[in-house]
């Protein structure tokens, strides 16, 4: 009897061959799970059923353009799709400004230490990942400069003596690294804080 049952990879293949119902079938099949997952997450159903659609819109869009990569199961891919448009959903919509933000001021100064929900945690974590990522893009003075002062607590004074330059080029260094921070972050579309 299960043979009768198209599995996820023919009911896709029937879809890039035209078969509008096929796409129809796979999304009922998986709609329960999806949306409960989205749910638990957002715990709304008018936000639930907006990323429910995005997360079928990009499912088309990436079909359709024959992007579709065969690699798991469809619903673990559809999943991570649903859960990256629940990461973009909280950043645009939980961001609670500490302060009015400088140009030159230090991103890491604006994260928010309050007792985190599972969607601030969420969140966090892929800014924490963000925020490595670009660090590692920066120039090796600036990098060591930032990664002595957030992640060693270092001082200013210490930092200059430990690179042996003055206070004013340490200074300068961090300066420059929260500028190239931002100015990665906003090539790349990404938000460093809530």
């Amino acid at each position: 009897m299960n043979a009768l049952i198209p599995s996820d990879k023919e009911l896709i293949r029937d879809y890039l061959e035209g078969n509008e119902s096929s796409l129809e079938s796979i999304i009922s099949r998986h709609k329960e799970k999806l949306y409960a997952y989205i749910f638990t997450m957002v715990k709304c159903h008018q936000t639930t059923d907006d990323i429910f659609q995005d997360t079928f819109i990009k499912v088309i869009f990436t079909l359709r353009n024959g992007k579709y990569n065969e690699e798991g199961k469809f619903i673990h891919w559809v999943t991570r799709i649903a859960h990256n448009l629940i990461i973009d959903y909280f950043r645009r919509n939980k961001r609670i400004p500490v302060k009015n933000q400088q140009n030159d001021e230090d991103p890491f100064e604006r994260l928010d230490l309050r007792t985190p929900s599972i969607e601030d945690e969420i969140i966090e974590s892929q800014i924490h990942k963000d925020v490595k990522m670009l660090v590692e893009e920066l120039p090796k003075d600036q990098r060591d400069v930032l990664k002595m002062r957030h992640y060693k607590g270092m001082s200013f004074q210490d930092i200059a003596d430990e690179t042996e330059v003055s206070i004013n080029t340490a200074l300068g260094r961090m300066r420059y690294a929260i500028i190239n921070l931002r100015k990665f972050a906003s090539e790349k579309n990404m938000i460093l804080s809530r």
